[in-house]
C-alpha cells in the first residue's frame, strides 16, 4: 500500500491512533472478558490475552509519545528549533522510553529473555543525553560508532535500539524501511532524530547512499548509525534472490562465498561503505543475534507464544584504525565478518527457557 504524504499522515494517522487508543481503553474490560473466554478454544498458554495486553501497552505508549512529540514541537518554537541538539536529545530520550517499554512488556508478558555476550567496553558512553554533545571533552574517549547488524525475526531493530539508548547510552541514527512510517510515533520521532527511511525496492539507490553518508557525516562522539547491510529480514527466498543478483552482476568470486552463508543474507556494501567513508573516525560494531528468526511471520509469532527460547546477542567492535580503506579489501573484510556472524549463529541455537515470568540477563566475558 502506498504511503500517504506527510501532511495527511500528520492530520489523519496520528489523531486516528489517539482515537483508537481511547476507544480500546474504554472497551478494554469487554475485550479482556472476551479474550479470557476465547482462550478456552485457542491453543497455547493464554496467547490471546498476552497479545491483547502487549497491544494495549503499544497503543498507550504510541498515544503518549504522540502527545509528547506535539508538546516538543510547540516548545521548540513550533518547529523552529526542533533539530537543535537540545531537542534531538529530548527526542532520543523519548525514543528510548518508547522502545524500552515495549521490550520490557515483551519480557514480562511474552516471556522474552535476552542473553548478551561479547559487549565491547567502548560501546557505552558517559555523556549521552546529558548536556550538549559539543561539551564532551576529547579526552573522554567517546567515539561515534557504525553499527552493522544482522536482520532477522520480529522486533530485532527494537531490541537493538533499546540496547543502544537505554543500556549503552548512545544517540542512534537509524536506516530503516519506509513502510515503518505507517507508525505515527516512529514516523515523527525518527524523522526528527534524524533517521533515513529507505523506499521499497530502493527506487533511487544513489539517493539512499547519499542520505546514509549524510547521517554518518553528522555523527556526534556519542552517536551510533544503525544499518542492516542485508537490506531485509533473512528468508530462504531472499537468500536465493541475493545470490542470483550477485551472479547476474558478474561477481562470481562472491557467489561461492554467499552460498556458504546459511543463516544470513550476503551483505550489500553500498550503504556500509558510504557510512565508513563519511565517518572515517568511527569504530565499526557488528551485531549478531539468534532466536528471533523463529518469529519471522504472524503465524510463527502466534505459534511461538509464550517465547520459550532465549534470544542471544553478541557485539564486536573494530577500531577505526583497523578498518580497511580500499574497496576490494573492504569487500573481503565485510564478507569475512558476515561469515563470522553466520558461524556464530550456527553455534548459538536458541536455548529452551523455563515457563513463567522471565527477566533478561546478560553475560559479558
Amino acid at each position: 500500500m502506498r504511503l500517504p504524504p506527510t501532511p495527511l499522515r500528520r492530520v489523519v494517522l496520528a489523531p486516528l491512533m489517539c482515537v483508537l487508543t481511547v476507544g480500546m481503553l474504554v472497551f478494554s474490560p469487554l475485550l479482556l472478558i472476551g479474550a479470557a473466554f476465547a482462550v478456552r478454544w485457542l491453543p497455547g498458554r493464554w496467547r490471546g490475552l498476552r497479545l491483547l495486553w502487549v497491544l494495549v501497552v503499544y497503543m498507550v505508549r504510541e498515544t503518549v509519545g504522540l502527545i509528547a512529540l506535539f508538546l516538543l514541537w510547540v516548545a521548540s518554537g513550533f518547529g523552529l528549533a526542533i533539530h537543535s541538539d537540545r531537542f534531538v536529545r529530548a527526542h532520543t530520550a523519548l525514543a528510548g522510553w518508547f522502545v524500552g517499554g515495549l521490550v520490557n512488556s515483551a519480557r514480562r508478558v511474552l516471556g522474552l529473555r535476552i542473553v548478551t555476550e561479547c559487549v565491547p567496553a567502548g560501546l557505552r558512553v558517559r555523556h549521552a543525553l546529558r548536556g550538549s554533545a559539543s561539551a564532551t571533552a576529547p579526552g573522554d574517549g567517546d567515539r561515534p560508532v557504525l553499527v552493522f547488524s544482522r536482520h532477522a525475526g520480529a522486533g530485532d531493530s527494537f531490541l537493538l535500539v533499546d540496547a543502544l539508548i537505554n543500556v549503552h547510552g548512545r544517540r542512534p541514527r537509524i536506516v530503516l524501511k519506509e513502510e515503518l512510517r505507517w507508525d505515527p510515533c516512529v514516523d515523527v520521532a525518527l524523522g526528527r532524530i534524524p533517521s533515513r527511511f529507505v523506499p521499497a525496492g530502493h527506487r533511487s539507490h544513489t539517493q539512499v547512499i547519499e542520505s546514509i553518508a549524510e547521517l554518518a557525516d553528522e555523527l556526534t562522539p556519542q552517536g551510533a548509525l544503525v544499518l542492516f547491510p542485508e537490506g531485509g529480514n533473512f528468508t530462504e527466498r531472499r537468500r536465493t534472490r541475493a545470490i542470483e543478483r550477485l551472479r547476474a552482476d558478474g561477481l562470481d568470486h562472491l557467489v561461492e562465498r554467499a552460498e556458504e552463508l546459511t543463516h544470513v543474507l550476503p551483505p550489500r556494501p553500498g550503504g556500509a561503505f558510504a557510512a565508513m567513508d563519511a565517518a572515517p573516525g568511527a569504530d565499526v560494531v557488528f551485531v549478531a543475534h539468534s532466536g528471533l528468526e523463529q518469529l519471522s511471520s504472524p503465524r510463527q509469532v502466534w505459534n511461538g507464544l509464550p517465547i520459550r527460547k532465549e534470544v542471544q546477542m553478541a557485539w564486536w567492535m573494530v577500531d577505526a584504525s583497523d578498518v580497511p580503506s580500499g574497496h576490494d579489501e573492504r569487500i573481503e573484510w565485510l564478507y569475512a565478518w558476515w561469515e563470522h556472524i553466520d558461524t556464530w549463529i550456527q553455534g548459538h541455537h536458541p536455548v529452551e527457557a523455563p515457563v513463567g515470568p522471565i527477566e533478561a540477563s546478560s553475560a559479558t566475558p
